[in-house]
């Protein structure tokens, strides 16, 4: 078995896929399967040779042939795009032109469905909101000012369609590719997360898609050496053929050693390092990222990027050496659209001008056309600006690192990307229509013809128990759930305290990582999305799944402080999909505008769809926090016997899209509950006051399942029992027992508080005006829920419903 340290052995993609559309573009050669192969690090190859040379369609031979017909839609583009092209150009594109626009033109890379709606996240902030942001959205990932001359950068994307067709490699690069957005604000990479969305859990295809997935993360993060420190998993039919893998990274840097992704400087080289440019990814964002797939199902494993994070981590400390002597003016990752979106978008982010020779890139497979150079998503390499009289300083870090690299051109004034092929000009465009000016769509939207239908259905008449053994059955099934049961066969693959800060994980309400050894100073992250509320609202949707990551990072004493987002959607071309879209970013910045917490950056994933089924709207919102000193967290379950229980907030009637609908009745309809997000920033501010008191000794907030299911998770955290009475509840809120078992009203969060505490916490509940009643008390001797006059759960009984549900559908 390979462990991770050993960086001689790399995975390799080998030999070329079947490619029938590239060859279309000029491209010779053979085809042939793709494998994967053990190789030792190849030797250097000549950069004049290290090309088959082929017929390169030049700048020249297109103004001479204006009307030679071009496969412009196998890459994705359309009719009235590619004569934009040519009328951006005055004549038609070159091959490697076309390239270019075609996967810096789709819906992956220019935002083009969703840009007019993204701009609410500029035009919704307040001076608050702006106050600690350092970098927002428009770069590789936001940044925000901690205190102490520390700073913090994060960013969650997705990965979904590379994740369904080869799920390994699809969620290994998701990682990586979020890693090096890290990488390239200056910062050092210290934790991930993930949100996971699967099919049904016992589909005969599930389990191909949820192993491949687990372990494409683990091997990954594993390897780099980073913690992963939460996220969230759920399984729903609807997500079946389209999983969702959004990956989350978070990195720390000092306030000097910020860098952003420009080419300033007339005479500056362009250098690209890191691992070679093979045929693994090539229209990865063009023509797999941004299309549906067909009722067929998919056929596009060529276009799946391999990654090698043994490469990675070796990346990851030249470039933080390469920051340290300030070797670097400006750098840009390569992801999605490789080389033709770091040049375009670097030029278009400096002084406008960039001369490359293409030739120069080295190569895994020497048979790649220049086109295939351009497209390919190659993982694992950087492209960096760099001053010449400092260039000999930057090549003797990189060879330090053992890190190939090539110098490809200068900056220039032209304002022209102007890209050779051996010595002929096969690019001159002008970068901006290329990376920043492609086509901004107002698409037709469409209120939904099913949804007054669907939310007319309310969950309220469903039958609902009354006595106890009822409510024991129901609870304990809900516990066993796919979507409520314990996820350790998840996270158990994961390495959550690597590199030795992790404060908080698994399975916490967010992960937790010290920034700072001598101060304390710490982060915590969260992860949420309900596309079952979002499918019944996505306005009310997009503001529960805000409002509930915003609260699981104050459980833990942090203060929330900035937003990431991952938009999963079906098909723009959809009338009602853009209306569910468009409602959704507008819940959004609303609601982030009134919980005055800025949006730093994202991503949105389009054609999450099947056919003509889409799947549920599903926003996912990632929330930082911060906090003073990692020693004050506050886990998540009681641990001291005899601490009062108290429930903040207040029960509805609201089970509509709740898991008890769902589970119990296989029902979803009606509205969402009800979210009030003043409240939730008042119930906020009462944690971080409490713990700032020290008189919290736990803190878990409700949200799925209800009261049940965050009473049974507390009492399994540390094997502490509880004592339960509901009486006063029911009676001040006016409601019946399963009411208060399983709603999922929001705003509201479980504490425990020790005796002695009791009237210093009651007084500081009074004078925030939050709602409190205590509902219980931890009971050590007795390892058990008691929920008085209804039932009793033991210890074991929890855990065994909680814990077996996974194990037993993808195996120990």
């Amino acid at each position: 078995m390979l462990q991770c340290g050993d960086r001689r052995h790399r995975f390799l993609h080998t030999p070329r896929p079947t490619r029938p559309w590239l060859d279309r573009l000029g491209a010779a050669g053979e085809s042939a399967p793709a494998s994967i192969i053990f190789w030792e690090k190849p030797p250097v190859t000549d950069v004049s040779t290290n090309s088959r040379q082929h017929v390169a369609d030049t700048v020249s031979n297109a103004a001479a042939t204006p009307e030679k017909e071009q496969p412009y839609g196998a890459l994705g583009l359309k009719d009235d795009e590619y004569a934009k092209i040519r009328e951006i150009l005055g004549r038609r594109p070159t091959s490697g032109e076309l390239a270019m626009y075609s996967v810096m033109w789709s819906e992956h890379c220019s935002y083009k469905s969703s840009k007019n709606y993204l701009r609410q996240f500029g035009k919704k902030v307040s001076p608050a909101m702006k106050k600690n942001l350092m970098v927002g959205m428009g770069e590789n990932a936001g940044v925000v000012d901690v205190g102490d001359g520390w700073a913090v950068t994060f960013k969650i994307e997705s990965h979904n369609h590379p994740s369904f067709i080869e799920p390994f490699q699809g969620a290994a690069t998701g990682v990586g590719g979020i890693v090096r957005d890290i990488i390239s604000m200056g910062a050092r990479p210290v934790a991930v997360m993930d949100a996971l969305r699967f099919g049904a859990i016992d589909h005969p295809d599930t389990a191909r898609v949820v192993k491949g997935v687990v372990s494409g993360i683990s091997f990954y993060g594993n390897c780099l050496g980073l913690p992963n420190i939460g996220g969230e998993t759920y399984f729903d039919s609807v997500y079946q053929a389209n999983p969702l893998v959004n990956a989350l990274a978070v990195g720390v840097l000092r306030h000097e050693d910020l860098h952003l992704a420009n080419a300033r400087g007339v005479g500056n080289k362009v250098v690209l390092f890191g691992a070679r440019t093979g045929g693994d990814g090539i229209g990865g964002a063009s023509i797999l990222a941004s299309d549906s797939f067909s009722e067929g199902g998919p056929t596009k494993r060529p276009a799946v990027q391999v990654g090698d994070p043994f490469a990675e981590k070796v990346l990851i400390e030249c470039c933080l050496e390469l920051f340290k002597n300030e070797l670097v003016e400006g750098i840009q990752d390569l992801g999605a659209a490789g080389i033709s979106c770091a040049t375009s978008e670097l030029a278009s982010n400096g002084d406008g001008g960039m001369f490359i020779e293409l030739e120069k890139v080295l190569l895994r497979d020497p048979s790649l056309t220049a086109e295939e150079i351009l497209m390919s998503e190659s993982q694992e390499r950087m492209m960096a600006i760099v001053k010449p009289e400092k260039l000999d300083g930057f090549l003797k870090v990189v060879e330090k690192w053992d890190v190939e690299t090539s110098v490809l051109g200068d900056v220039t004034d032209t304002g022209r990307l102007i890209i050779n092929w051996h010595g002929e000009e096969i690019v001159n465009v002008e970068p901006r229509t290329v990376a920043i000016d492609g086509p901004v769509y107002d698409r037709p939207v469409e209120y939904p013809k099913w949804i007054d239908k669907l939310q007319a259905d309310s969950a309220s008449g469903l039958a609902r128990p009354q006595e106890g053994f009822e409510l024991r059955e129901q609870m304990l099934k809900l516990l066993a759930s796919p979507n409520l049961a314990d996820k350790s066969w998840i996270t158990n693959q994961y390495d959550r305290y690597v590199l030795g800060n992790t404060a908080l994980s698994f399975p916490d309400d967010a992960g937790m990582v010290r920034i700072d050894e001598e101060s304390g100073l710490g982060f915590s992250v969260a992860t949420d999305a309900n596309g079952r509320f979002c499918q019944l609202d996505p306005y009310a949707g997009a503001q529960i799944a805000l409002a509930e990551a915003f609260r699981n990072v104050a459980a833990t004493g942090a203060r929330p402080v900035a937003v990431s987002d991952c938009l999963n959607f079906g098909s723009p071309e959809n009338p009602e999909v853009m209306w569910q879209f468009s409602r959704a970013v507008e819940g959004l910045a609303d609601g982030c505008l009134e919980m005055e917490i800025p949006v730093t950056g994202g991503n949105v994933s389009f054609y999450n769809q099947t056919g003509d089924v889409p799947i549920h709207p599903t926003p996912v919102v990632a929330v930082l926090g911060l906090i003073r000193d990692v020693a004050e967290r506050i886990p998540s379950g009681w641990q001291d016997e005899g601490n009062n229980i108290y429930l903040l907030g207040t029960t509805s009637l609201e089970l509509d899209g709740s898991a008890w609908a769902g589970t119990i009745h296989d029902h979803l309809g009606g509205l969402p509950p009800k979210v009030d997000l003043a409240g939730e920033v008042r119930l906020a501010g009462l944690i971080t006051a409490g713990n700032e008191q020290n008189i919290i000794a736990s803190a878990h907030d409700l949200a799925d399942g209800g009261l049940a299911q965050t009473l049974a998770e507390s009492v399994m955290r540390f094997g502490v029992g509880a004592r339960v009475w509901l009486g006063e509840l029911l009676e001040r809120d006016g409601i019946d027992t399963a009411t208060a078992l399983f709603s999922e009203s929001t705003g509201r969060m479980i504490v425990s508080i020790p005796r002695e505490d009791d009237v210093k916490f009651r007084g500081l509940c009074e004078g925030r005006n939050y709602p409190a009643i205590r509902i219980g008390v931890t009971d050590a001797a007795a390892p058990a829920l008691e929920v008085q006059d209804l039932f009793t759960l033991t210890l074991d009984e929890l855990e065994t419903a909680h814990r077996g549900t996974l194990v037993e559908a993808f195996g120990a």
